[in-house]
């Protein structure tokens, strides 16, 4: 018995090939990781203290990087972000629910002062843009810092050293 009109297999079938989609250490976020290592980046995977899990993490330039799949995270105008054509409902809830929580998860980051760079899969034919992308946002930030008050100087003739003339050689 089909699941519904337009799926061509069974609930079965769609469950076990639903149960096989990974949502760590996906093909293109190895292909990342394997751009920011071939670049001499060091970083640390799946920081799970940090809001919404990140994929990639550069602690030394205090950014992280999100490796999103264009179906599951919604990207914008991509061919890529279709819409099944069976249970609209249930996936029209379920992309909301991702594409509300990414947003949540980059403003709490960004809170915590954390650089937040997102990448797409389907951006990854372009692997210099990639590591372009990444590593502009590694670029540090522009701080102002305040410069500590000048010492001040000692007012008195006596106090500075007479320059040009010898001082008298301490007696022994």
């Amino acid at each position: 018995m089909l699941s519904s009109m337009t799926d061509t297999l069974t609930r079965a079938e769609r469950s076990r090939l639903m149960a096989k989609i990974k949502g760590k250490n996906t093909a293109p976020e190895r292909a990342v990781r394997s751009l920011l290592h071939r670049a001499g980046h060091r970083f640390r995977l799946h920081v799970r203290g940090l809001p919404g899990t990140p994929d990639v993490v550069l602690p030394r330039h205090r950014t992280v990087v999100f490796v999103h799949g264009c179906f599951w995270h919604r990207h914008r105008g991509c061919k890529y972000a279709t819409m099944p054509g069976s249970h609209r409902k249930f996936w029209t809830d379920k992309f909301v629910r991702n594409v509300a929580n990414d947003a949540r998860h980059r403003r709490q980051l960004r809170r915590l002062g954390w650089k937040v760079v997102v990448v797409w899969s389907c951006q990854l034919k372009h692997p210099d843009r990639v590591l372009a992308k990444i590593e502009k946002g590694l670029e540090p930030r522009r701080i102002r810092y305040e410069l500590p008050a000048p010492a001040p100087r000692p007012l008195a003739a006596e106090s500075r050293p007479a320059y040009g003339k010898l001082a008298p050689l301490p007696c022994g």
